[in-house]
């Protein structure tokens, strides 16, 4: 500690197997899958749940395929640019790092359409039953980020600054991941969970995710310092924020949409048409 300021110490790596490094970030990972197993294994013994027990194991297999496969993409799409199509094999570079939340978003709705239509259920039932869950892996994705000492924010003159080894500038800094770990993971959840309280329409849980999620990390990235080699669009704006902002809308018109289908005057519409 320097005054109020922490400088960073933590070790991205737990201990060595040989030469197998176990990390915090893959840990992490892993404790994410292993919360989404038990989470939804407790949901699914409710009654109205879409699917059973027996069903969550094949259901998280294709869930954990959609966040690798197309979290990888989606980084190299969003963030890893010309290279990666100029050769593409570093695609499976995996252990150099990169993966992209909305790619992983991408491929995890991929993934649960298709458990969904191989299973004959309905995919937003599939997705709203799973989206209250999502928060609790990225609460401890983003503080994998922390651990790993990347994804930091701009410099402050707060008391909770942090010193990043990786900064070359060595300033104290937003703890930009532990603002996503607060407003993507725990708020996000809180309000997530309540919600599973009552009855919605198909669709709304699902469509609230998107709102929040988008708002959360649109909002962060006004601290969160950008990639160095793609800093900001027209002087202002992340890449982050200008791929969280179609998540913001879709949710917003989706709900607004639901809320008109629920409206009485639309209800006795479809009366009227039955």
């Amino acid at each position: 500690m320097i005054g109020w300021i922490y400088v960073h110490n933590l070790n991205p790596v737990i201990f060595h197997l040989g030469p197998l490094a176990v990390g915090w970030y893959g840990t992490m990972y892993a404790l994410s899958f292993l919360a989404g197993y038990a989470l939804l294994l407790r949901a699914s013994r409710k009654a109205g749940s879409p699917i059973g027990e027996q069903e969550v194991s094949p259901l998280l297999t294709y869930i954990i395929l959609g966040v690798v496969v197309g979290g990888r993409l989606g980084w190299v799409m969003f963030y890893g640019g010309l290279p990666y199509f100029i050769e593409p094999w570093r695609m499976l570079e995996t252990w150099k790092g990169g993966m992209s939340f909305h790619g992983g978003m991408l491929g995890v709705f991929f993934a649960m359409w298709l458990y969904a239509r191989r299973r004959g259920i309905p995919v937003l039932a599939i997705s709203d039953h799973c989206a209250p869950w999502v928060p609790v892996g990225l609460f401890f994705g983003r503080i994998g980020n922390f651990i790993n000492g990347e994804l930091y924010g701009m410099a402050t003159n707060g008391s909770w600054g942090v010193v990043f080894p990786a900064d070359p500038d060595r300033l104290p800094r937003h703890p930009s991941q532990l603002y996503e770990a607060g407003l993507e993971g725990a708020l996000l959840f809180t309000v997530l969970a309540l919600m599973r309280r009552r009855r919605w329409p198909p669709g709304t849980t699902t469509a609230l995710f998107l709102m929040l999620y988008g708002l959360a990390r649109f909002a962060v990235e006004f601290v969160r310092l950008p990639d160095r080699d793609i800093g900001y669009s027209w002087g202002w704006v992340t890449r982050g924020q200008l791929l969280s902002l179609p998540m913001v809308l879709a949710g917003l018109i989706w709900l607004i949409w639901l809320a008109v289908r629920q409206s009485p005057a639309a209800t006795r519409g479809r009366a009227h048409e039955g």
